[in-house]
Order: C-alpha cells, then sequence, then structure tokens
C-alpha cells in the first residue's frame, strides 16, 4: 500500500502541467504584467504512521494580521538564508509545527501557484515513515491536525463557493472536512494534486 502510494504520487508529480493561482476561477481578473512575486515554498506533509495515509495541516493563529484563522500547508516565503523552496518549506515545518527537517522524504514539487498576496508558491509534497510529536507554534499555528489523504485526492469532495473580495465576487475551491474549512490557495493546490492522482 504505502509503495504503491509513493509510487502513484512520485508519478503524478512528474506529469508536466502548467502552474495554478488564486485567479483560476475568476477568468476575468486582469493581472498586471511584470509584476513581482516572491518566491515561497510550503511542505504537504503526508503521515504514513497511523494505518491510513494523513494530510498534516495546521490552522493558523487568528492573531495573525494576514490570513487569520486559515487552514494552511507548514510554510511560508523563502529566505536568503535557505539554498531553495524545498529549504524553506522544511525549515517552516520545523518551526511551525516542529517537524524535525530530516524526517520527510522528498517526492516532488507541484507546480508554482499563484497567491493573491502575490507569492509564487511551490508546494513541496513528501512523506513521513517516522511519527513525530507536532507542536504548534505559539502566535502563528493554533492548532495541528490531520486529513484522510483519501478525502483530499478525491475530486468529488471539492466545491466551487464565492465572497466578496475588494468589492467584486471571486470564486474559489472548498474541500471541507468535519470542523475545518479548507479553502483559497490551500484547497486549489491541493485540488491540482487530485486531477494529477485522477490522471
Amino acid at each position: 500500500m504505502t509503495h504503491e502510494l509513493i509510487l502513484r504520487l512520485t508519478a503524478a508529480l512528474s506529469r508536466p502541467g502548467d502552474g495554478s493561482s488564486d485567479f483560476d476561477l475568476n477568468p476575468e481578473s486582469i493581472l498586471p504584467a511584470g509584476r513581482k512575486l516572491r518566491p515561497a515554498g510550503v511542505l504537504v506533509p503526508i503521515d504514513l504512521t497511523r494505518g491510513t495515509p494523513q494530510l498534516i495541516l495546521t490552522k493558523r493563529s487568528s492573531a495573525l494580521k494576514h490570513h487569520p484563522g486559515q487552514i494552511a500547508f507548514p510554510g511560508g516565503k523563502k529566505d536568503e538564508i535557505d539554498i531553495d523552496v524545498t529549504a524553506t518549506a522544511l525549515r517552516e515545518a520545523e518551526e511551525e509545527i516542529g517537524l524535525p527537517p530530516e524526517l520527510p522524504q522528498i517526492l516532488g514539487t507541484l507546480p508554482v501557484h499563484e497567491t493573491v498576496t502575490s507569492f509564487a508558491v511551490t508546494p513541496v509534497v513528501a512523506m513521513l515513515e517516522q511519527a513525530f510529536d507536532s507542536v504548534a507554534e505559539p502566535g502563528e499555528v493554533d492548532e495541528v491536525f490531520s486529513v484522510p489523504l483519501a478525502h483530499v485526492l478525491d475530486p468529488a469532495n471539492y466545491v466551487v463557493e464565492s465572497r466578496i473580495w475588494r468589492g467584486q465576487r471571486r470564486y474559489y475551491f472548498a474541500v471541507p472536512y468535519g470542523p475545518y474549512y479548507i479553502w483559497g490557495a490551500t484547497a486549489r493546490m491541493l485540488r491540482g494534486l487530485a486531477a494529477r492522482m485522477s490522471e
């Protein structure tokens, strides 16, 4: 089961394809030419230590200025000390959820996702075959939790919803799970992975 999943994920990540963005469902949005995007990396950690594969996610602190209370991957903007965005994702995962950087087995990356906040986010997909005790970073992360991987890999679990943002109606993907409302960039990146796994 584990070996088969790793093979399927590796094959899915190696398929060619365009990146995604927060504007995918809003074709009328006109993005400014020459815009500057800041590189960022997020970790997509798949925990294999609990019987069925689980995706580890975080709930951002409600006290944060940007995206308070939202569901997110551990990760953040690339710093000068980071060799690449994979290093960024591993460093941020250690800071945000206490994941030792030597534990994740990197399988590959998804295409870059552009956010409304002008980040070029690279999702780094990794397997965890050794358990660890998660520790939420005070002030940034309210909760570390898991969702069955099968739930987010099933395209049928995704819905398109909308809300008013900066005076315009904006559409986005969501993949709710229990009390967790997974939406926006996180859901869009997961929807891309689900599509690749379904090919």
